[in-house]
């Protein structure tokens, strides 16, 4: 794992009132709570997905 690179991402915004799909996404990438931090490996996809709810999510 050591020579994967990795993403850390944190929810700042709630997907409370935001399209289905995009509430799907956010749940997709494994974030639940609010400042709720998840560390995944940076895939095109997973970039993607990043990239749709870029208005809810930080990149640490």
């Amino acid at each position: 794992m050591a020579d994967k690179k990795t993403l850390k991402i944190q929810l700042v915004r709630s997907p409370i009132g935001t399209k289905e799909s995009h509430r799907d996404t956010v749940r997709g990438l494994g974030l639940r709570k609010l400042n709720s931090v998840r560390e995944l490996e940076d895939t095109p996809a997973v970039r993607g997905m990043i990239n749709k709810v870029s208005y809810l999510v930080k990149v640490l």
